[in-house]
């Protein structure tokens, strides 16, 4: 290991149907904290990190081996794009050009489509002790304009931080927002619930939803709401009065400057003593709290997943932005270049 630094080893993590070898990374610090992350979907298949007396566990939902991630998940742990989260109809306008992308989530796209960045494989090579996969995603791919260039970064660092930095171009017009999608469960993957987390987001504002799961729109106060999580909230306390008991699965408007990374969020599971903070440079943060796992996901472990047994903090733009002139812009033009931090940060609480 170079003097402050975590550097990745490589191995294989078996092969698609189609044969194609998918390579596994694995970074460990000096404290004990793992991350896996393979070049499939440039998914994070573990991050195991100890509690207050030193026990380790694998804190992220997932699977045990390729053939899992392969078969349709709920994207456990991969990069999802080109666009994150939804958008109404599968439709947008650009440049006076309608569009007209899969629908693959009730009437509306999600994640990117049909295949989206989490159902390719990447490029993979190591840069001293960072991972950069690359994907190039070409123009008219699940009929988005511009051929994409991605490449994403990822560090484990000495100070418990997983930073993971996006960076892309286009060589037209398009619509962009990645994020990752990792679900976390501080007292370990397969433990049944949440109800002993504690969360806090940053956010005096929300984007409310219609009867599609979309923003309407407005931009709303937390004030007076289940989505006040400015103070730390235990969530077996509080979901049962979110969204008529369905729980969170909204975007909650964070951050200062747009571009410069903040800590937006934090997790807490005082049981174990394990905790996560959120950085991002994005202005949003979609929580999710599992609420439509469907049955007989069987994870690592032969565990069968639970709703409202994970958190996914996906930090990114906010839901439908592309057709929501009021929200932050999401179209990155040829000769610009999309940039995005985000690092989650583990250690013990006080």
């Amino acid at each position: 290991m170079a003097e402050g630094k975590v550097i990745p080893t490589r191995d294989s993590f078996g092969r698609l149907q189609d044969g194609t070898e998918i390579s596994r990374f694995t970074f460990k610090n000096k404290n004990n904290i793992t991350v896996r992350i393979i070049n499939y979907g440039g998914i994070v298949t573990d991050i195991l990190v100890p509690d207050k007396n030193g026990k380790v566990v694998d804190i992220n939902l997932g699977f045990d081996d390729i053939k899992g991630y392969e078969a349709r998940h709920p994207y456990f742990g991969a990069i999802c794009g080109r666009v994150a989260n939804r958008i109404a109809g599968g439709k947008f306008t650009l440049d006076g050009k309608e569009y007209q992308l899969a629908v693959n989530n009730g009437p509306n796209h999600l994640h990117g489509g049909v295949k989206g960045f989490d159902k390719m494989v990447w490029k993979a090579r190591v840069d001293d002790d960072t991972l950069v996969l690359t994907y190039v995603s070409p123009d008219g791919e699940e009929h988005y304009p511009g051929e994409l260039t991605v490449e994403v970064r990822y560090r484990l660092t000495n100070e418990n931080e997983l930073v993971i930095d996006y960076t892309a171009t286009t060589t037209k017009a398009t619509p962009i927002n990645l994020t990752n999608h990792a679900y976390f469960n501080l007292a370990g993957q397969g433990y049944p619930n949440i109800d002993d987390h504690v969360l806090w987001i940053d956010a005096y504002t929300y984007t409310p939803l219609d009867q599609n799961i979309i923003p309407t729109g407005v931009i709303t106060s937390v004030e007076g709401t289940a989505y006040d999580l400015r103070t730390p909230t235990r969530l077996g306390d509080r979901l049962k009065y979110v969204n008529n008991g369905k729980g969170y699965d909204i975007n909650f408007c964070v951050g200062g400057q747009l571009g410069k990374l903040t800590r937006v969020a934090s997790l807490e599971h005082p049981p174990s003593g394990r905790k996560m903070e959120v950085f991002t440079t994005e202005p949003g943060i979609q929580c999710y709290t599992g609420c439509n796992m469907a049955t007989g996901v069987f994870g690592k472990g032969g565990v069968e997943y639970q709703k409202f047994a994970s958190v996914c903090l996906e930090t990114q733009h906010y839901a439908n932005s592309v057709n929501q002139p009021n929200f932050p812009n999401t179209i990155l033009r040829p000769g610009e270049t999309y940039r995005h931090t985000t690092v989650y940060k583990f250690g013990l609480t006080a």
